[in-house]
């Protein structure tokens, strides 16, 4: 089989790169950036932009199965840039899969798309799909999965998944965030203890991913769906950050500020950063205060049902592989 990933510079899809490679599989990726380490494992490194439909159909070309993992991510910064990446981005592989007559589509969404602001509890999918948000990045996501479960049909068999805070050893984005905020003393938990959220250890989310594009056809249980990905055990955010600290070798974070104090000091500095020549991105935002007070965890039976997922590797387990990463 040849697969191209796209985004395997990132966390997510450079594991599905490599992964894919390992089982014998022809690999092309397509990203911005140089990739030699995925060179030295015989993985075909294609330069371009995911918004530049010619750059993403010359990459599909000849490839058997696309996972779109490529995205702008975060919770701060311009519309068009977001737009671009997220939207045009996967509207460019959908164009591709359908020029090329590639069969299979997989795409790495979020569970974003359905967050308004509240807890969600046990959700399944059969939750809508957010009207507001208050960031760039879940509003372009939704787009983005609308288009990719919409061309689904007989030319084309489509699938979203939506892991939740992947992280593990070669994660350059969850843990060494919370880790520079936790040395330079600017951690904080937000709103009252006890919130419960899902997380995905990388192996889990690497193996959901392989999993749901086994028997992507026409007609097949996943074919024009979205799943929940997570590790299926839900855990207070202020013990999942506190085991990560503790795998960096650094002390718990007990602080904690009021959810409305956050909203606020989120809105005065999206404002302050629209207005002023100010770099960087703001500390706090009202789409980051939503995500750090809320509950969020998942049902995730349907992806066991329809595609035979189940997370292999437990939290504990991946605490004890991070520690050990780090040590």
């Amino acid at each position: 089989m040849r697969a191209l990933v796209t985004g395997a510079s990132g966390f997510l899809g450079g594991a599905i790169a490599r992964r894919l490679r390992a089982d014998g599989h022809e690999v092309v990726t397509l990203q911005r950036g140089p990739a030699p380490e995925l060179e030295a494992l015989g993985i075909e490194v294609r330069r371009g932009d995911i918004a530049d439909p010619v750059a993403v159909r010359d990459a599909a070309a000849g490839s058997d199965l696309v996972f779109h993992v490529a995205a702008k991510a975060g919770h701060w910064g311009a519309h068009a840039e977001y737009h671009a990446a997220n939207v045009l981005g996967t509207q460019a592989v959908i164009d591709a899969c359908l020029t090329h007559g590639i069969a299979r589509l997989v795409h790495t969404s979020t569970p974003s798309v359905v967050h308004a602001g509240g807890d969600l509890e046990g959700i399944d999918e059969s939750a809508p799909v957010a009207t507001r948000f208050h960031a760039h990045y879940p509003a372009t996501k939704a787009e983005a999965e609308r288009r990719v479960l919409a061309a689904n049909g007989a030319n084309l068999s489509t699938v979203a998944l939506r892991p939740h805070l992947i992280w593990g050893p070669g994660d350059r984005h969850l843990l060494p965030r919370i880790v520079a905020r936790a040395r330079a003393g600017r951690l904080r938990f937000v709103g009252p203890p006890g919130k419960r959220i899902d997380t995905t250890w990388i192996d889990n989310a690497v193996d959901a991913h392989l999993a749901a594009a086994e028997g992507l056809l026409p007609g097949a249980a996943q074919a024009g769906r979205a799943y929940f990905i997570s590790n299926g055990e839900p855990i207070a955010s202020e013990d999942m950050i506190n085991r990560l600290l503790d795998c960096a070798g650094l002390p718990p974070e007990h602080r904690r500020i009021p959810y409305p104090v956050a909203f606020a000091v989120g809105a005065l500095m999206e404002a302050a950063w629209t207005l002023l020549p100010l770099r960087g991105e703001p500390l706090m935002t009202r789409f980051l205060a939503e995500q750090l007070s809320t509950a969020h965890w998942y049902d995730i039976s349907a992806a066991a049902r329809d595609f035979g997922w189940r997370p292999r590797v437990s939290l504990e387990e991946g605490f004890g592989r991070l520690k050990a990463s780090l040590t």
